[in-house]
């Protein structure tokens, strides 16, 4: 058999075993699924709050303007100062593929807003189909579509339905792994490089595709240019965003000054994060920070429970190196389960489970998860005062 028929055989193959049209449907299904009964609670939870606003403001709200900001007038020249001189956050912090498809829509006479909303729930669309065809690939059809719904329904999950860059990037991240699964190296390059241009976390992701491309070399399946080529694409895309910023800026540090004199983010070695969970948990201050503290205590135990099961090496180097860049920077503590959601080694554990359990107590397990999950985005969007 030639290279070229046992690619299309590949191919084939993972289609049938996702279950074809109908599976694709599925995962759309689901998506909706969660999508529309969260906005339904927003709507619904919406109206206990004095501060009128509707659905859709609800979903413009925080991180959003700062995007708009960037897709419709475009970056600073600098740095931006307060009226004292201190150094303030300016849209320089911001990765550009999410702006970039937002003035694509404007250009297509869409309304700002309008384009920011639809290209974020057509990128949720592409990353309930990305993350079906990568459960399928690792564990099977029914993993497919509990990756969908246990993912989409998350806590932090309501971003999915918001102005915000996590859809895009889960698709995106989710192709490439099963693009490199797959080894059609040059789609895992090309989302890998898109995927390192979305979001900072883009760097765990190219490390990723880089074990991959390594392990196909090692098993000698492919010409070793291509696999090898696909990771130095991808692994490009940080470091030339963050060296554009300092070029623009005309300083090396440019963009983590940005960071950390906007939102308080900078690396250290997870000491601010140890000092959240230390405090919240011994003075119960808050229902909402607490809950967020037993939040990042549980991923860490299901991450370290996925880790014992042995995943596919490129997709668990990667969600260790993100947990890093998340338990280990300072910020705002409400940020780390939304940062957390595209992680994806975290929801191993639940997704093996729940394929391999009965179908009814799947669908129970996981409709109970849903509830919560969607009920805390809602609430954190509605109620809860803070960023995400």
């Amino acid at each position: 058999m030639t290279a070229i028929s046992a690619e299309v055989t590949k191919k084939e193959s993972l289609w049938d075993k996702s279950g074809g049209w109908q599976g694709i449907s599925a995962a759309i299904g689901i998506l909706a699924l969660t999508r529309v009964g969260q906005l339904l609670m927003i709507a619904w939870m919406g109206g206990a709050n004095d501060e009128p606003k509707t659905v859709w403001d609800r979903l413009l709200i925080w991180d959003a303007g700062w995007f708009l900001r960037v897709a419709m007038d475009g970056y600073p020249e600098g740095y931006t100062y307060s009226s004292d001189g201190r150094l303030e956050a300016n849209e320089l912090a911001f990765f550009p593929v999410y702006p970039m498809l937002i003035r694509a829509g404007a250009a297509l006479g869409l309304d700002p807003n309008t384009a920011a909303l639809s290209v974020a729930w057509l990128a949720s669309i592409g990353a309930a189909i990305a993350l079906h065809l990568l459960g399928t690939s690792l564990y099977g059809k029914r993993a497919g579509w509990a990756l969908v719904a246990i993912c989409c329904s998350a806590p932090a999950s309501v971003v999915l339905s918001m102005a915000y860059s996590e859809s895009i990037y889960i698709a995106l991240v989710a192709g490439m792994f099963v693009a490199a699964h797959r080894q059609v190296w040059w789609a895992a390059g090309l989302l890998g490089l898109l995927t390192a241009l979305s979001r900072p976390t883009g760097a765990a992701a190219a490390i990723g595709l880089t074990v991959a491309a390594l392990l196909a070399v090692r098993q000698s399946r492919v010409q070793a240019w291509k696999p090898l080529a696909a990771a130095a694409v991808a692994l490009a895309g940080v470091p030339l965003f963050l060296g554009w910023v300092a070029y623009r800026v005309g300083e090396p540090t440019a963009w983590f000054k940005i960071q950390t004199a906007g939102w308080g983010t900078s690396f250290d070695y997870g000491s601010s994060t140890a000092e959240f969970l230390r405090s919240t948990l011994r003075s119960g201050d808050g229902w909402i920070p607490v809950s967020m503290a037993l939040i990042l205590l549980v991923a860490l135990g299901a991450a370290g429970m996925a880790l014992a099961q042995k995943p596919w090496l490129p997709l668990a180097v990667y969600g260790v190196v993100a947990m890093i860049l998340v338990y280990g920077q300072a910020g705002f503590y409400h940020s780390k389960p939304r940062l957390l959601l595209p992680v994806l080694l975290t929801l191993l554990p639940a997704v093996v489970a729940a394929s391999r359990a009965r179908p009814r107590v799947a669908i129970l397990s996981i409709t109970a998860w849903a509830l919560f999950g969607l009920w805390y985005g809602a609430y954190l969007v509605t109620v809860w005062p803070y960023t995400l």
